[in-house]
């Protein structure tokens, strides 16, 4: 329970649209638990309330900060809180995303735009506002969560969302390699279908008309297991990655999703 004693985490989108347990909420909460000081992020701070009380006694680890990571003054005065906080930042999570449907026909170019800030440029920003603190360390741990979107059709047109994901998962690959030497490792936690607060909140407006059973269910059918997985299993995933236990192990992705990206139909 203290494997991530003296480190110092950056969680962005630690918060959530619903309640329950979200990706960042989740990977924020553990971390926590499990020993690291964690400036908890989100654009909204509200969302942040029931991160912190989920996380128990385990919340004094934390503390909030509001930021847009589409914005890059926003994003370095983010990581400059850390270091104002906690003088170092050992592991950064990027977890901010969202999906908005359509192909090239049906989506606008201001909706393609603000998909590509949204989950791609911030990952490149946060990239680039701590990897200079992580480089004057000698070490440091980044874990950017992407999607299975990103590596195949799973069942809806939603194509920035798609396209922006397999940037991350690319974007973390090149990084890796770039800072290997320094002691920086970089990889990619990649969720399935998962049942989040973002389904009933978001997803089942989008599809399904409305009707969350439905869309649940419509998810269900794609995943060899026979459960979908939550929040919680993103967290195991991304806490290992950025653990030394995965010392050895950069430019890579781990893919949670019940197995639903080796079926070939």
């Amino acid at each position: 329970m203290n494997r991530f004693g003296s480190k110092v985490a950056i969680v962005t989108g630690a918060g959530c649209v619903g309640p329950g347990w979200g990706n960042g909420r989740a990977m924020a909460v553990r971390l926590a638990e499990e020993g690291a000081q964690v400036l908890a992020v989100d654009r909204d701070p509200a969302r942040l309330a029931e991160t912190l009380e989920r996380a128990g006694a385990a919340r004094e680890s934390i503390i909030t900060c509001e930021c847009d990571v589409t914005s890059s003054a926003s994003v370095k005065a983010m990581a400059d809180r850390a270091i104002e906080a906690f003088g170092r930042i050992d592991i950064l999570i990027n977890n901010v995303g969202g999906s908005a449907p359509g192909g090239p026909v049906e989506m606008s170019e201001e909706v393609w735009d603000s998909q590509v800030d949204f989950n791609l440029k911030s990952v490149f920003l946060t990239c680039k506002h701590v990897l200079p603190t992580m480089r004057a360390q000698g070490s440091g741990a980044i874990v950017n969560v992407a999607s299975t979107s990103g590596l195949r059709w799973t069942g809806s047109a939603q194509v920035a969302y798609a396209a922006t994901k397999a940037g991350v998962i690319h974007l973390s690959r090149v990084v890796a390699v770039q800072h290997a030497k320094e002691g920086i490792r970089v990889n990619t936690v990649v969720p399935g279908q998962l049942h989040t607060p973002m389904v009933e909140a978001r997803l089942a407006g989008q599809r399904a008309g409305g009707d969350v059973d439905a869309l649940l269910a419509q998810r269900l059918s794609r995943i060899p297991l026979s459960f979908m997985g939550d929040g919680r299993d993103t967290a195991s995933a991304a806490l290992f990655l950025a653990s030394d236990e995965a010392r050895f192990i950069t430019g890579t992705e781990l893919v949670v999703d019940g197995g639903m990206t080796a079926r070939c139909d």
